[in-house]
């Protein structure tokens, strides 16, 4: 008995300490301003960085020029898509730590999501 003991005490710290696994989040790419960025899916907004934080997630550069294809400008080069991210997360912080992918969708895709709220 104090061996499983033993042995489930290893398992449950391992498992702690093992990152965590990428997800797939879709939703709302938003660059509304100089280095802030953010991402809203089912499941809420995400931030990616904030503008004089120093806190770029590893992975940002996997996020294209995001005006070059489906895009709304809010304010001047700034604006907001639509897309796919392969991620990790800090669910505590509400924060994306890792970007693995990234992939632009249509418009469309967000705006017929009826999990999605509406990015302006």
């Amino acid at each position: 008995m104090k061996m499983l003991k033993t042995i489930l005490a290893a398992a449950v710290i391992i498992a702690a300490a093992a990152p965590a696994m990428a997800k797939n989040r879709c939703g709302w790419i938003q660059n509304p301003t100089p280095g802030n960025w953010s991402l809203s899916d089912k499941d809420g907004t995400w931030v990616i960085m904030s503008q004089g934080a120093g806190d770029e997630p590893p992975g940002m550069d996997n996020i294209p020029d995001i005006s070059a294809r489906q895009y709304v400008r809010t304010n001047g080069n700034y604006g907001y898509a639509c897309a796919c991210m392969e991620v990790d997360t800090d669910w505590n912080e509400g924060r994306i730590t890792e970007i693995y992918s990234f992939r632009q969708l249509s418009l469309n895709k967000c705006n017929n999501d009826p999990a999605l709220s509406s990015p302006e």
